[in-house]
């Protein structure tokens, strides 16, 4: 679906994709990997558990977005069509892509079990030979966590909980009578999947049709009729004050304790449910204005990555991550103020992120410590740290930010811990999120080293750097420090609107200071040089690209001839190929067994390029509602380090598709030599270690 807006520059009327319908268009790149044969069964599986994941989250996220949108548009007596226009595409689009899951879970997967002894009963009977071990399991496992409700009861005390699993009983009352019950699946208290094995065969179950499977057990003397699955998915969203709050954390709690009780935005059932069964639910539950969707037997395939599938052949080789280990008898601050250090994870080791804290913790100079936490892991070695670092006498500040989507009580787990130990927490402003990916060491004015600081593309969260592809850089470049310390010092003090702080930083680019203006800048010195005949060129790797200010320019730096190559990986609304618009513009996406995250912005610059590196991608959200931190990189070593990796990329022809005009992901094709950019990485820097 393409959007035409006007623009602010006179005569450009741009096209752009809309966002949630590209965003779609990933999901389905996601779902080409689960039917990909030369990827290995279980991570085709793994695929079709992220698309599973992927698509929860945009119905508890993106739809209510949608859904608020039109309500809004009909109370303002505007035309709410193109909002339930895109609702429509949306349904249609996600239809397609679920029966396409469908068959390649049937056709694909399910005889690709089989053939490796694993028979996975997919909307089957269960096998008498396995009667037994199944009746045992249901009597002193499942049953403990069996609730039944009856829906003619006069008062009602259920509320079907946000993407929990349920299955609507009918059981007969005489002729042509019928009385409905709801059953809980409790797949949050025991396992999703339950494996008998018998000879050679290995066969798996659903806990749903385990508990299909003792119905008669718990419905003894009365018939059965039918039963059917269904969930319900909830509005994720938190509605915050807009202002400083020290109370923050027990904010959030209650909040994040009622989302899971918000208004429904998708009820999906199995579609053999008969219509008087189905309005039942949706009159009982109140969801008329929920999005119903017609889906198969099973709901919340995102466990399918629990299979318990124990045979490695069946995933990807193990991977060493390479080693980045500091020369014997320095200390890691020693080696970073002599030469900045660039690490890419997972092809390198996150030792050395882990280490930079670690050394903090203990080293006797450091006097200061300060970092940005947003998503942190739930068993954090980092946190750990700065506990250690606190109790050993270190100044410690963190930045927490609570609004982290879906982390929000792990964070405020650790916020209290840290908190506990003496470690200074700052909390980000109800209206504002901290997205930065930052941190620095200040040592003891008697000390030889000068401040040394950590710059990174994600988080700084141990678990996600084994499959997140990111870049961390460890720098003691003073200004860029100057800076760094400028921006701790507003996330410690701000109290309200960003734009009454003014900071001028002259080395990092900051949003809602400098970031999108800095940008720009860049593009139009892309867009002199070709003028003059001097080289030129853009290279961006993003996320995400929304914000249409900056696509804009980027349209107009293809208009005036600049080459640029874009890898986005999920959404995109800058429409390739249009011509006299985008017809130098190229974008591709890469899909495969680690997930492409880091942002990379390359600028040509008449043959010096300009790299910079950072937490942002261009998005409305994060170039106008956070605080994010893109870093230069100035070592020529590292750059052209960078510049390799991107052109790794920019040659896949294995793993890489192209974004179409569509929004079509088109497989790229040629005759060079196959490149699979996530393989040719990896050995390209163990070649170098």
């Amino acid at each position: 679906m393409i959007l035409e807006t006007k623009s602010k520059e006179a005569g450009l009327k741009p096209n752009f994709f809309d966002r949630d319908v590209s965003w779609l268009s990933f999901n389905e790149r996601v779902l080409h990997e689960a039917a990909a044969a030369d990827v290995p069964l279980f991570e085709r599986i793994k695929f079709l558990s992220i698309y599973s994941s992927n698509l929860d989250e945009f119905y508890r996220v993106r739809i209510p977005s949608l859904m608020a949108l039109k309500k809004i548009s009909k109370s303002e007596a505007e035309n709410g069509f193109a909002y339930q226009h895109i609702l429509d595409k949306i349904q249609h689009i996600v239809d397609d892509q679920q029966h396409v899951f469908g068959t390649i879970i049937s056709e694909k997967i399910l005889p690709a079990l089989k053939k490796e002894k694993f028979h996975l009963l997919y909307n089957e009977s269960i096998r008498d030979t396995i009667h037994e071990e199944i009746t045992h399991y249901f009597f002193t496992e499942v049953l403990a966590f069996i609730q039944v409700v009856d829906m003619s009861a006069k008062e009602m005390d259920f509320f079907p909980e946000n993407n929990k699993l349920y299955k609507l009983v009918a059981i007969e009352e005489g002729a042509d009578l019928y009385k409905l019950f709801i059953l809980n699946i409790p797949s949050d208290d025991l396992p999703r999947f339950f494996s008998v094995k018998k000879g050679t065969k290995n066969y798996i179950l659903f806990l749903d049709d385990i508990i299909k499977f003792g119905l008669s057990l718990i419905f003894k003397d009365q018939k059965l009729l039918a039963d059917y699955n269904f969930k319900i998915t909830r509005d994720a969203a938190l509605e915050l004050d807009d202002e400083y709050d020290e109370a923050m954390a027990e904010k959030m709690e209650k909040k994040i304790a009622k989302r899971d009780y918000s208004f429904a935005t998708r009820f999906l059932f199995d579609y053999r449910m008969p219509p008087p069964f189905l309005q039942s639910l949706i009159d009982a539950f109140k969801l008329k204005d929920a999005t119903v969707v017609l889906g198969g037997c099973y709901h919340n395939l995102k466990d399918l990555a629990s299979l318990p599938l124990k045979k490695e052949s069946l995933s990807y080789p193990k991977i060493t991550p390479i080693s980045t280990a500091v020369p014997l008898g320095k200390n890691l601050f020693e080696v970073v103020a002599e030469k900045d250090m660039l690490f890419h994870v997972p092809y390198q080791s996150y030792d050395g992120v882990l280490r930079f804290f670690n050394e903090a913790s203990i080293n006797q100079d450091v006097e200061e410590v300060y970092v940005t936490l947003y998503r942190v892991a739930s068993d954090s070695k980092i946190a750990n740290a700065l506990i250690s670092a606190a109790k050993n006498g270190k100044k410690v500040t963190v930045v927490v930010e609570l609004k982290a989507r879906f982390d929000e009580a792990n964070n405020i787990k650790w916020s209290k811990q840290l908190k506990k130990a003496g470690v200074k927490i700052v909390y980000s402003i109800p209206s504002l999120k901290v997205h930065a990916k930052i941190a620095l060491v200040k040592f003891k004015k008697q000390s030889k080293l000068a401040p040394i600081g950590l710059f990174a593309t994600g988080n700084l969260n141990e678990n996600t750097a084994r499959f997140y592809t990111d870049h961390i850089l460890m720098t003691a470049h003073k200004e860029m420090l100057k800076d760094l310390e400028k921006a701790f010092h507003l996330l410690a003090t701000i109290k309200k609107n960003p734009k009454k702080y003014k900071i001028d930083f002259k080395h990092l680019l900051v949003a809602k200071f400098n970031l999108r203006e800095k940008f720009i800048a860049l593009i139009d010195n892309e867009i002199q040089n070709h003028k003059k005949g001097l080289s030129s060129g853009i290279t961006i790797k993003l996320n995400n690209l929304e914000e249409k200010s900056l696509i804009e320019k980027l349209y107009e730096a293809s208009k005036s001839g600049v080459k640029i190559q874009l890898i986005v990986r999920g959404i995109c609304c800058l429409v390739p190929g249009i011509p006299g618009m985008s017809e130098t513009i190229s974008v591709r996406r890469i899909v495969d067994r680690n997930l492409e995250h880091g942002r990379i912005f390359v600028f040509d610059n008449n043959g010096d390029p300009l790299i910079y590196m950072g937490s942002a991608d261009w998005m409305n959200r994060n170039i106008y509602n956070r605080i994010e931190v893109c870093f230069p990189i100035y070592d020529p070593n590292l750059k052209k380090e960078l510049l390799d990796i991107l052109d790794f990329q920019l040659e896949d022809n294995v793993k890489a598709v192209w974004i179409g005009s569509a929004l079509q992901n088109i497989p790229v094709r040629n005759d060079k030599t196959l490149v699979r950019s996530q393989e040719k990485i990896y050995e390209y820097l163990s070649e170098k270690a």
